[in-house]
């Protein structure tokens, strides 16, 4: 992969968001399984059945670094890719507990995995995608009621968003409160009468607030402005990475809104109650 530092904004700009969109459909596109099981992690282990010679995946909302103990080095195979960590076991062996660190700073996860030789009886395990437990996390969430309330504004929640999409990982600040969720990856009616494909790429909830980061391709052969009066759905705010999509082919044909809701972004689509708030400035 080329140094994106010395391509143009437009051409780095699709990359990044062409990587994104490459990891969330990894469990969608990649996996042969069905539909990945869903858990929440409370802290409590998280068990799971390798069978030799097969790969699992496991989703995390953040990237991942997994911690193999010496005994599994020769007959485990572990590889992150974008919050994605990918097992292949060589050989069966009985359960061992395995830790999974978030980068840069975050929750560790703990696995205690095994690996089984398949035999006629033996069913291939689904994908797991682990998602943060958010009243646990942040009670304040459904106890706004009791006088609490969130210290993410739209403002922030946007720039939040745009750091984690644009700026290197290194640099990214560490915050508290702002959680991964879980999106769809598949293109949705964004856009109103514009050949503008619109596919979720990445969500975060803070408080009682989703922000969600779409990537915007132009599918014609004419620029487009975009207006963010012309988006479907019950936003709070809406921001343009950039509001100008070169034609279809273009090194500049792909952008990004930034999508702040009081729902998730599936919810959000669901109504047409237009736009609140715009030019938020990311």
């Amino acid at each position: 992969m080329p140094d994106l530092r010395f391509l143009s904004p437009g051409i780095w700009l699709t990359a990044v968001l062409w990587c994104l969109s490459t990891a969330i459909h990894a469990g969608a596109d990649i996996s042969p399984h069905d539909s990945p099981e869903r858990i929440v992690w409370r802290k409590v282990p998280i068990e799971l059945s390798l069978v030799v010679g097969e790969e699992r995946l496991v989703h995390f909302p953040d990237s991942v670094r997994a911690g193999l103990p010496r005994s599994l080095t020769a007959v485990l195979q572990a590889q992150s890719i974008h919050g994605t960590l990918y097992l292949h076991a060589r050989q069966p062996f009985s359960s061992t507990r395995i830790m999974v660190h978030t980068q840069p700073e975050g929750p560790i996860y703990v696995l205690d995995i095994e690996a089984v030789v398949a035999d006629t009886n033996t069913r291939t395990p689904p994908d797991v995608q682990v998602v943060p437990d958010l009243q646990a996390a942040h009670p304040e969430v459904d106890n706004e009621a009791g006088g609490h309330s969130s210290p993410w504004g739209y403002v922030a929640l946007t720039r939040f968003a745009a750091q984690r999409l644009y700026a290197p990982q290194r640099l990214v600040p560490v915050h508290s409160g702002v959680v991964a969720v879980p999106v769809d990856p598949e293109p949705v009616d964004l856009v109103r009468n514009r050949k503008v494909r619109a596919v979720p790429v990445a969500a975060w909830k803070a408080g009682p607030y989703h922000v969600t980061a779409v990537q915007l391709s132009n599918l014609g052969y004419r620029t487009l402005i975009l207006d963010p009066r012309g988006l479907q759905g019950a936003w709070l705010a809406a921001t343009f990475q950039h509001n100008r999509l070169q034609p279809k082919g273009g090194e500049a044909d792909t952008t990004a809104v930034y999508l702040v809701s009081d729902r998730p972004v599936d919810a959000a689509l669901r109504e047409r109650t237009g736009i609140r708030h715009v030019d938020v400035h990311p």
